[in-house]
C-alpha cells in the first residue's frame, strides 16, 4: 500500500457521485498557521492521508503517524498515533488523524506518516506568531 497525498486540513468530506464513484471535499488544506495567542499553545490540526491499497495485496495494514520537530527519525517526538485499518484492494481509503500538538515556540513540526512500516512521507507544519 501507498500513501498518494497526506495534508493538514480544516474539513474534509466524502460524497457520493454517479458511478458507483466517490468524490472528497477538501477545504482549508494548509503547511501553517498563526497561533490563536502567544506561545505556549496547543493545537489540534487535522492530518488526513489517502492511501491506495494495489489488487494484488491483502487490504490490512497499519497507518503511523510520529510528530516531530524535525525531519529526521532521531529528533523529538511530540506525538504518535497508530492505528489498523482494511480496503479493499484496488481501491483507496483514508485515514484522519486528530493529534494535540504543543508548541513551546514559533516553529516547524512534522508529521512523519507511513504505512506498514514503508518509507516515510514527510508532512510540514509551521505555527506562527499571531497575526
Amino acid at each position: 500500500m501507498q500513501i498518494i497525498a497526506a495534508l493538514f486540513v480544516e474539513n474534509f468530506e466524502m460524497r457520493k457521485a454517479p458511478g458507483p464513484s466517490t468524490r472528497i471535499d477538501i477545504t482549508g488544506a494548509m503547511f501553517s498557521m498563526a497561533a490563536p495567542g502567544p506561545v505556549p499553545v496547543t493545537l489540534d490540526p487535522h492530518l488526513v492521508a489517502l492511501i491506495h491499497c494495489a489488487q494484488q495485496e491483502s487490504g490490512s495494514g497499519v497507518f503511523e503517524v510520529v510528530f516531530r520537530r524535525g525531519m529526521s527519525e532521531q529528533d523529538e517526538e511530540i506525538a504518535r498515533n497508530v492505528s489498523p485499518f482494511t480496503v479493499e484492494p484496488g481501491k483507496f481509503t483514508y485515514r484522519l488523524v486528530k493529534a494535540e500538538l504543543e508548541f513551546c515556540d514559533y516553529g516547524q513540526i512534522f508529521a512523519h506518516c507511513r504505512v506498514d512500516r514503508g518509507p516515510w512521507h514527510l508532512v510540514p507544519f509551521t505555527l506562527l506568531p499571531p497575526a
